[in-house]
């Protein structure tokens, strides 16, 4: 009997460290976590929508080259640098994907379209990035070298819509009003 309780004893003095290392989150953290998650994933399918709605398949790919770098760097220094989380729930803190995939996303928005779509699109990205920190996920560190990686990646590899397109009045307006259509230029 002395065995069973001592041994029962030495698995709760072990077991207690583990569960009391990682940070527990509830009410408004977890609320704030949460909506973090829907606006990182929002903020790329925002994009895709803007994308297919133009019928832009030189953006799609231009997009997936930069969402495939921004992943990729990513993941690389989550799992080379191996800094614990401030939750401590893993190693795998910085940089922040969450981050780095929003402002990836609000960067092509912005370069391909434009500031108008840009501005809401970076205002998001910042509040997904501060969740993860409010969330006990992210310290600013990591926060901070996400968005950098996504934004950079998406500099690099995307080029303005509105550069290809431009505006012009449309002489053939038979009514005498003056329109306005886009053309391509070659």
């Amino acid at each position: 009997m002395k065995l069973k309780a001592f041994t029962l004893y030495i698995l709760l003095l072990l077991t207690l460290p583990l569960s009391a290392q990682q940070i527990e989150v509830s009410g408004s953290r977890k609320a704030v976590r949460t909506s973090g998650d829907v606006g990182a994933v929002l903020l790329p399918v925002a994009g895709l929508t803007a994308v297919l709605i133009q019928k832009d398949w030189e953006g799609l790919k231009q997009g997936a080259f930069s969402a495939l770098a921004t992943a990729g760097v990513t993941y690389a220094l989550k799992y080379s640098i191996r800094k614990d989380r401030p939750d401590h729930s893993d190693r795998h803190s910085f940089p922040s994907m969450h981050t780095a995939t929003s402002f990836a996303a609000a960067a092509f928005i912005q370069r391909r379209y434009g500031w108008k779509w840009g501005l809401p699109a970076y205002v998001l990205s910042t509040y997904v990035g501060w969740s993860r920190i409010y969330g006990k996920k992210h310290d600013g560190w990591d926060v901070l070298a996400g968005a950098a990686i996504g934004a950079g990646c998406s500099y690099i590899f995307t080029r303005p819509f509105a550069q290809k397109h431009q505006l012009t009045i449309n002489p053939v307006a038979g009514d005498g009003c003056v329109g306005i259509y886009t053309s391509m230029r070659f």
